[in-house]
């Protein structure tokens, strides 16, 4: 049996100040429509696996939801895929930057 990799965490702050970052935001779409990081992706967490086709090994990913539970099972199925992915710490609940 296989040890389970470790989900690598990365707070607000760092998501904010990095202009490159990928980020898949996995809550609903009542929830995105209160607010979201601009140019996240939006991918429900229901819909997530169904949607790989849309998502490229080659990238990192940054997994974010309301408090960071729903992203860091997210990041937890993307990385046993084979997928790059951090977890962003606290979720959009920890958030200071602007949102759309």
């Amino acid at each position: 049996m296989t040890e389970k990799q470790t989900i690598r965490q990365i707070t607000p702050n760092k998501v904010e100040a990095s202009a490159d970052a990928r980020i898949i935001d996995v809550r609903e779409p009542n929830e995105t429509a209160a607010g979201h990081i601009p140019g996240a992706d939006l991918i429900p967490l229901g819909e997530l696996l169904t949607r790989l086709d849309e998502l490229n090994k080659d990238t990192e990913y940054t997994m974010v939801c309301r408090s960071g539970s729903r992203s860091g099972l997210a990041a937890e199925w993307l990385q046993e895929r084979g997928y790059r992915v951090k977890n962003m710490q606290g979720g959009m609940l920890e958030w200071s930057g602007k949102t759309k």
